[in-house]
């Protein structure tokens, strides 16, 4: 019988009492953690030092450090909105001011993208696995206690956001592998998801119940698509066969391969006709997929994003198995995809199941039946950099810090050569600017992998689709040339042909020397690829300073552009109704004193340049 207690103070007193001190806490990835309980646990244990605290979790969810001024004029409204009410977790504050006392230690297994590069405590107890092992490693540390958010629903609860390792840790206390009080915090916002995400109040030791310990849930804005990324949603939907299964991660590229779904659904003539403009001639892919999905897809996916609302909406998200049309381990989104689940008639929101992450992310147990489910798999997932031989590079920087982590993406690159019929779809832009200055993604070498050479698969950018499965070492180098920047191509020939890795009379045909920004324009209309193609969180006003504000981060490097910038805002002469509009968000409109004055200038000068390319490449 479930114990429901309306104070965490209580519950982290008698979790103490239940575990004689020595607590091994298993926080959910994400979402899913119950911050009061967990704030209530360390408090406790930062004052009694005869308690051992050891937290063992994975994405710990923050709003993202502010730099500059402006950044912070922009910002911080747009996070009260989307963040703003989500409590701030104790343990994370603590450690990113190196202040953890002693006998309080904390792993993860996955961070939040590049939230922990500079906090060398984080660094240091980084725990490098694959989410379907994560299990494992907790059981191993002794874990006894789960901390969970939950949806209510009279006497059931669901695990609804949070299933991913929740599933897989009662089954093994079921079989007596594992010993563990799991602890419940109700949140009414969260979704209730039914299927294998209910439980009876039984399977809970304690739960947190009160009006005092709701929290509006973390909700980060969803980031504009760029034409490069929406060129490559358009690729990876020419590779989704009708009637097969797929699986795409958070962030702009699944936002661009939903959209181009439902492009390639709804308009094929379209589709066709902007997949052929994008296509270089001379690149060996796997056949195209176009057309209308007149089976539909099945979606066995490791995060369920609300790219899949948006495919289940228009009817491509329809094949059946085990009753649902999706499988997923976790969810993350805006706080409009909260809201759309707990809306979602009851009849679709139970196709959507919530699983456990081994069965989602794996193929042992039940591996008949998944074979059968997942025909025509695609597994989509993106990278920081491929090698020119193949290997990618997800999760951390050449000198050993990490970025994120490995997460489920080798547990899909592994099921997609193990599944006949499916491929692993490594997505990424062909360039990126770092410290101001632009680089390529596709590079001869890195001094760290995620996936080996080993396991190369289907690469894409922008510019097209590299097939490299059971290819020679040299014809993965050419493939890949093909669809990097042309920029950069000649510096990556030379280092193949120096390493003995390309014939050196070899030279990409002159159709893939033109792989440059501007090829994209004409392709992307952008009535067709918008840049917020699924909603988004800012105001139109907003939308009109976001890609100001981030030319200007990129200025700020380069002393001789944000001179040129400032200089054409302060000869702007008459502004617009839109410049006006955009100074009063920033509080700008009456600047106070020289500094104010100059962040005048330079937004009206970054908004008239980024007003020549409103859809910038």
């Amino acid at each position: 019988m479930s114990l429901y207690v309306s104070d965490p103070d209580e519950i982290a007193r008698r979790i103490i009492e239940e575990t004689g001190g020595r607590i091994v806490l298993g926080l959910p990835l994400g979402l899913g953690k119950a911050p009061h309980i967990a704030n209530a646990l360390f408090e406790h244990a930062r004052r009694d030092r005869a308690i051992s605290l050891s937290i063992f979790t994975a994405l710990t969810l923050e709003p993202p450090a502010l730099g500059s001024e402006l950044e912070r004029r922009f910002l911080e409204p747009v996070f009260e909105r989307t963040m703003g009410g989500y409590p701030a977790f104790a343990y994370a504050k603590a450690q990113r001011e190196d202040d953890l006392p002693p006998n309080i230690v904390v792993n993860e297994f996955f961070f939040q993208a590049g939230s922990r590069l500079g906090n060398a405590a984080a660094q240091r107890s980084y725990i490098s696995i694959n989410y379907t092992h994560a299990m494992r490693a907790l059981i191993d540390q002794g874990v006894n206690v789960i901390a969970q958010i939950v949806a209510r629903r009279r006497e059931s609860f669901s695990l609804s956001c949070n299933t991913d390792m929740t599933l897989d840790l009662l089954a093994a206390r079921d079989a007596g592998k594992a010993d563990f009080l799991l602890v419940g915090q109700v949140n009414d916002e969260l979704p209730f998801m039914t299927g294998p995400a209910e439980l009876p109040a039984e399977r809970f030791a304690m739960v947190l119940d009160s009006a005092e310990t709701r929290f509006p849930l973390f909700g980060p804005p969803k980031q504009p698509v760029s034409p490069a990324q929406h060129a490559i949603g358009m690729h990876v939907a020419s590779l989704v066969p009708d009637g097969g299964s797929l699986q795409i991660g958070i962030g702009e590229i699944g936002d661009a391969v939903a959209h181009s779904l439902i492009l390639r659904h709804e308009e094929p003539t379209r589709f066709d006709a902007v997949l052929d403009s994008l296509t270089t001639a001379g690149i060996k892919r796997p056949s195209i997929e176009s057309g209308r999905f007149e089976t539909g897809l099945y979606a066995p996916t490791e995060m369920l994003v609300d790219g899949f609302l948006e495919l289940l909406r228009a009817g491509i998200l329809r094949r059946e198995v085990e009753a649902a049309v999706l499988h997923g381990g976790f969810f993350i989104g805006p706080r409009a995809f909260y809201r759309a689940l707990r809306e979602m008639d009851e009849d679709m929101r139970a196709r959507i199941h919530m699983r456990e992450i081994s069965w989602i992310n794996a193929l042992y147990g039940e591996e008949e039946a998944k074979r059968e489910a997942r025909v025509g798999a695609r597994f989509v997932n993106s990278a920081m950099m491929v090698t020119l031989l193949g290997a990618t590079i997800s999760d951390g920087l050449e000198d050993g810090r990490v970025v994120s982590g490995v997460g489920g993406q080798y547990n899909f690159v592994a099921q997609a050569l193990e599944l006949e019929g499916a491929r692993s779809v490594i997505t990424l832009a062909a360039t990126r600017q770092h410290d101001g200055e632009l680089r390529s993604n596709i590079v001869w070498s890195y001094g760290h992998e995620t996936i080996p050479r080993h396991l190369r698969d289907v690469v894409v950018t922008e510019y097209g689709i590299a097939d490299l499965r059971g290819q020679s070492d040299e014809e993965v180098v050419r493939r890949l040339i093909a669809v990097a920047d042309s920029r950069f191509q000649d510096a990556l020939l030379d280092a193949a042909r120096e390493a003995g890795k390309l014939d050196p009379d070899c030279s990409p045909p002159e159709a893939q020397r033109r792989n440059l920004p501007e090829q994209l324009a004409s392709a992307l209309p952008l009535a067709n690829f918008p840049p917020y193609p699924s909603g988004t969180d800012f105001t139109p006003v907003e939308q009109m300073l976001l890609p100001a504000l981030t030319s200007l981060a990129g200025a700020a490097r380069h002393p001789a552009a944000l001179a040129a910038t400032m200089a054409r805002g302060l000869a702007a002469g008459t502004l617009s109704v839109e410049e006006d509009a955009a100074l009063a968000r920033m509080g700008l409109s009456e600047p106070h004193g020289v500094r104010e004055r100059s962040y005048r200038a330079l937004v009206i000068g970054a908004l008239r340049t980024i007003s020549e390319a409103p859809y910038s490449r």
